[in-house]
């Protein structure tokens, strides 16, 4: 039985739904239910039939219970769901970090596909598609009517299948291009030099890619700015909606010697499992600084507060999102899967961030344009109907999740890099280590880790 850990963010973000999710196989013997719960669910069934033979119009059977099992999910959180296979296929795409397709960024305008611009080395780059191509037909079929939704479905397929897209390029003549679909992966890591003497990394979400793309990046700086010259780091988590447990441990293990990341604390009082760095410091024991807002949710908020907890990173920026439950993603045959919430984590020292969101060391609102400014506030977890509740009772909602394109007019991102070269100074940056609560216990925990309950080993 193949096992991953996710941590879900969920569509709410406005991303695709991710979270601290564990794989299984089919469903095993479940501890019997009461007699009184049986005698509903033959209730159900009589009503079911009723609906089945006698409503006005002939329903949809399979929508009919999926429809049931999704109102009996609902109504536990926001997070628990049934995905049939269509969807839980598309989770499957969101984990693995690849898909077959044509690598092309897309948006809508006027009705139409917009290339935003093909990826290198992908099947849309060799066939010469260029960004400000409006896609007006695919494989004959007008895209006018479609949604964006619908459209990258339907240029996504299995590899090596052709596919014929219809371009409109300036005021010529639209012209036919066909393009064999490929294996394309997600670009979910970006990085590059500030100035001549910061790393920045920018981590969109948590798939399977996600710490292999980030040691790479971390090493690509290092080759290219000398150590003596490399002020530290900016590690950009801002509008990451989640993604893999897994992912989220080992990142934060990146910027680790030592010590508990995070926590997973079940119905039980003895289903508890811990997740602990390696010793190695993928970045030499650079300054790092973290940018949050309130699109950072679920797995980028266990990385803030690991870092954060360890005063290895200062926080920057605004309030997180506040999801701090874990999911189970349970195969139901060939029909679909489960999304059931199973457990809370925690960061290093004991917080529970459900409904609370991480709050920044240093914060910092964003210079968010007039017309914008009534449309970029997350109400976070907290303004979500039916949310699970924050154990100490103190809740808060989220904050601004707008990021400007331009670096130049990235008030947080220029902070913190003004902080970092010295040019700035607060007194929550570097953090310090003897601010550590004396009953975290993070100073007194060992490297040393069950070797299937550490993070990922560091080379």
């Amino acid at each position: 039985m193949r096992k991953a850990s996710l941590v879900l963010a969920g569509a709410l973000l406005g991303a695709t739904a991710m979270g601290v999710v564990q794989q299984h196989g089919l469903l095993g013997t479940a501890v019997a239910a009461s007699a009184d719960t049986y005698r509903y669910l033959n209730l159900f069934g009589d009503v079911f039939e009723r609906v089945r033979s006698e409503y006005v119009e002939a329903p949809e059977e399979q929508k009919l219970i999926d429809a049931a099992i999704n109102g009996m999910l609902q109504s536990l959180d926001p997070h628990s769901a049934y995905m049939d296979a269509s969807k839980y296929e598309d989770r499957q795409v969101d984990i693995r970090g690849e898909f077959g397709g044509l690598g092309i960024e897309v948006m809508m305008e006027n009705k139409l596909v917009k290339v935003v611009g093909p990826i290198d080395g992908t099947p849309a780059s060799r066939a010469d598609i260029r960004a400000g191509d409006f896609i007006v037909k695919i494989d004959g079929e007008d895209v006018e009517g479609m949604s964006l939704q619908d459209a990258v479905k339907k240029m996504r397929g299995p590899v090596n299948t052709p596919i014929t897209l219809t371009i409109k390029r300036d005021s010529a003549e639209p012209i036919d291009i066909k393009i064999v679909r490929d294996i394309v992966k997600v670009r979910v890591v970006r990085h590059r030099v500030e100035g001549d003497n910061v790393g920045y990394v920018r981590i969109a979400s948590f798939s399977e890619p996600t710490f292999d793309n980030m040691r790479s990046a971390i090493e690509e700086i290092k080759s290219k700015v000398p150590a003596d010259k490399l002020k530290g780091y900016v590690v950009d988590l801002r509008n990451n909606p989640g993604g893999l447990l897994d992912q989220s441990v080992q990142v934060s293990d990146a910027f680790l010697e030592r010590g508990e990341v995070v926590s997973l604390r079940g119905r039980k009082a003895d289903d508890v499992q811990r997740f602990s760095a390696r010793s190695g410091d993928l970045t030499d024991g650079k300054p790092v600084i973290v940018l949050t807002n309130g699109g950072s949710a679920s797995a980028s908020e266990i990385v803030a507060g690991a870092l954060q907890d360890h005063r290895r990173a200062t926080v920057l920026g605004t309030r997180s999102f506040g999801k701090g439950s874990v999911q189970t993603l349970t195969r139901m045959g060939n029909q679909g899967a489960l999304s059931l919430t199973t457990a809370r984590y925690y960061t290093p020292c004991g917080r529970s961030i459900q409904a609370k969101g991480i709050e920044p060391d240093i914060l910092l609102l964003p210079n968010v344009p007039e017309e914008l400014k009534d449309k970029v506030d997350s109400k976070g977890e907290a303004g979500l109907e039916g949310h699970l509740t924050n154990e100490g009772g103190e809740e808060r909602s989220a904050s601004s999740t707008y990021v400007p394109q331009e670096a130049a007019e990235d008030v947080q991102l220029q902070q913190a890099l003004a902080l970092l070269r010295g040019e700035k100074t607060d007194a929550n940056f570097p953090p310090n280590k003897d601010s550590i609560p004396a009953d975290c216990g993070i100073k007194s925990q060992s490297a040393k880790v069950p070797a299937d309950n550490a993070g990922g080993a560091k080379n």
